[in-house]
């Protein structure tokens, strides 16, 4: 007698809401006996993350809410998990030059361009087919989207595997462009109580892009060595996060780009984040040379999301693998130059565990 192997379970699809233009929203669910994971098509956005602490008791890991609403009203809310493009992070004055071809891209945090642009990916219904355990969310971003030049087709797959989120993107152009995809989830491994300053965070990191007042990079590579920003170990992140350094002042604490040691394009340790309080530990895995770390500096409490928790300064962390911010400004970065007939490959996964 032959034994069958067991499937893992499929994804589970409801609608979650619609848009102004009465164009539905779904949201996507999946759980195994370690995570239980929402997704919706609004911005591929990851709504909803919840494990168990060292106790046994489930709780929310991501910042979010359960209705679709506030994600489309709040400002809080805008990029609260979503999927981020077509270029990640800022590009000064919305402003580069390709192939000797000026371009201005939409600006949306004065004066320089930010994640994409007003309509950037995280404001897009995605295209959502179920494959079994694999999610995959596809978009095409016509030519001249936000300014930018090509068509674009892009996906994003996500795959929950053991204590394992998985998202692999893939990108193909019509023309040349530039492009830098990201994740923004912002995590609190409390269970979404209290803010984040209490967290152990390590990042795999030896350098970091300084950055000038208006927060794009001086285009320098500086070492973390005996400054706020080593973390080659684990460190709460409040410990210096109040020290007087003008890095930390330009942007009201941590929202710079690490970079990443070993070789981009190769899937490694990037990041280790640890709540002493819950066990909760979370590590980042990423193909990318550089990950954004920002603390949450901007959030106000004026949102209020799930457990009926208002989400105030410093209430999260996110943990953003990409390229390096203004890289089309900056010759010596990693080139974010995509160009017909080559494919743009990238993969983040986020492993879960309680100690």
């Amino acid at each position: 007698m032959t034994s069958q192997k067991t499937q893992p379970p499929a994804w589970q699809q409801t609608i979650w809401g619609q848009l102004a233009s009465t164009q539905p929203v779904s949201l996507y669910s999946l759980q195994n006996e370690f995570m239980q994971v929402w997704i919706s098509n609004y911005g591929g956005r990851l709504v909803r993350v919840r494990i168990p602490d060292r106790q046994g008791h489930w709780g929310d890991v991501v910042l979010g809410h359960e209705e679709l609403r506030p994600y489309l009203n709040h400002p809080q809310a805008t990029y609260y998990g979503a999927l981020i493009g077509r270029f990640a992070n800022r590009i000064k004055a919305g402003q580069f030059e390709l192939d000797t071809q000026p371009h201005q891209i939409a600006t949306n945090d004065d004066p320089n361009a930010l994640h994409g642009g007003p309509n950037g990916f995280h404001t897009q219904i995605w295209t959502a087919e179920i494959r079994g355990h694999r999610l995959q969310l596809s978009h095409i971003s016509p030519d001249g989207a936000e300014g930018f030049p090509g068509q674009l087709r892009v996906s994003a797959t996500y795959t929950l595997s053991g204590h394992t989120l998985h998202l692999e993107w893939r990108a193909e152009t019509d023309k040349a462009t530039v492009l830098n995809l990201t994740h923004h989830p912002f995590w609190s491994l409390t269970g979404g109580a209290g803010d984040v300053l209490d967290h152990e965070l390590s990042v795999n990191a030896d350098q970091f892009t300084p950055v000038s007042a208006d927060a794009i990079p001086t285009g320098k590579l500086a070492n973390v060595a005996s400054t706020a920003f080593d973390f080659r170990s684990l460190r709460r992140i409040g410990e210096r996060i109040e020290q007087a350094d003008p890095q930390l002042e330009f942007v009201g604490g941590y929202d710079h780009n690490f970079v990443l040691n070993g070789e981009a394009g190769s899937l490694r340790h990037a990041a280790a984040l640890h709540d002493p309080s819950s066990g909760r530990r979370l590590e980042v895995r990423t193909t990318e040379p550089g990950l954004q770390v920002y603390s949450g500096n901007f959030t106000d409490g004026s949102f209020v999301g799930f457990g009926n928790q208002p989400y105030g300064k410093r209430s999260s962390v996110c943990l953003e693998p990409q390229h390096f911010p203004d890289s089309p400004n900056q010759p010596s970065f990693p080139s974010t130059v995509l160009r017909p007939g080559e494919v743009f490959e990238s993969v983040t996964e986020y492993q879960f565990s309680a100690e």
